[in-house]
């Protein structure tokens, strides 16, 4: 018995070592139900013209995990490019200037905060875009363009104002589930009577459809690319920016959320809402692998 349990202890502690020396990510194939290596998931999103990358604005591992599989892409040779949520259309000649290296990182930091927060976590992500000249995206509209879609409705615009972008048939007609998922954003926006739900609800399709014709424009320059598109997950779910995708063109596209215990995770998530689920186990679900 003594000889067994000295055995089990070493094996316990060699499994300890091995875990912690070659810990690699959790990644959840939905369409399997089951995890895979990361050397097949990298080569699945590189052939894709499209990776959304969900994410928690502030949650730190959600962008190590964008940063690493980017990295990834990037080493698998392909021509890649970033498109951001975080950036307004109107701010693209800032992120040329960024990525060619055209501008200070404090002179960089003025037009960043005019978009965005959360600078120390999204850093290393454009700092790796800048060291290796990929093309960063600013997929969004002005900010007041969707206020004011939420107060007053999408009739309320002006063409113009929409920059021509494709928005044939635009109407909050959506599946029960996003629609859940809407009125639950709406109970911090306002109240749920008919005319605050719709209108909210235009203002985030309207989001989405965005970010959708500022991505097709961009492949459709570049077409040689893979997009690598950082959202919230709320928008990269297939339910927000890929639907309308959908609905411009025909592109290959994946769509990798991270795990949120409580609202997307291994125990409700399906492939109707993404194609790969990356587990967290606490500090090792985000580690990087090697």
């Amino acid at each position: 018995m003594k000889i067994h349990t000295l055995i089990a202890a070493i094996i316990a502690t060699l499994l300890i070592c091995a875990g912690t020396v070659w810990a690699h990510p959790h990644i959840l194939d939905l369409s399997k139900g089951q995890e895979i290596v990361p050397a097949d998931f990298i080569a699945d999103l590189h052939g894709a013209d499209v990776v959304f990358i969900g994410e928690l604005h502030d949650h730190e591992g959600h962008h190590r995990m964008q940063l690493e599989i980017i990295r990834a892409l990037r080493e698998n040779g392909r021509p890649l490019a970033i498109g951001l949520e975080m950036f307004q259309n109107e701010y693209q000649d800032a992120l040329d200037k960024w990525t060619s290296a055209e501008m200070t990182e404090s002179s960089f930091l003025q037009v960043y905060h005019q978009n965005w927060s959360f600078w120390p976590l999204y850093r290393p992500i454009f700092m790796y875009a800048r060291e290796q000249g990929i093309p960063l995206i600013a997929l969004n509209i002005p900010r007041e363009i969707t206020r004011q879609v939420a107060r007053e409705g999408f009739a309320s615009l002006d063409p113009k104002q929409l920059h021509g972008m494709d928005l044939t048939g635009f109407a909050c007609i959506i599946d029960p589930t996003y629609k859940q998922f809407i009125r639950r954003a709406l109970g911090l926006h306002g109240r749920a009577d008919d005319d605050s739900f719709s209108y909210f609800c235009e203002a985030q399709l309207l989001w989405d459809a965005a970010m959708a014709n500022n991505l097709v424009a961009f492949l459709k320059k570049k077409p040689n690319h893979t997009l690598v598109v950082l959202a919230g997950s709320g928008h990269s779910w297939k339910y927000g920016i890929p639907a309308q995708l959908e609905s411009l063109a025909e592109f290959d596209y994946r769509v990798v959320l991270p795990e949120v215990r409580g609202r997307i995770d291994r125990g409700n998530a399906s492939v109707a809402e993404a194609d790969y689920l990356w587990l967290d186990f606490g500090e090792e679900g985000w580690q990087i692998w090697e």
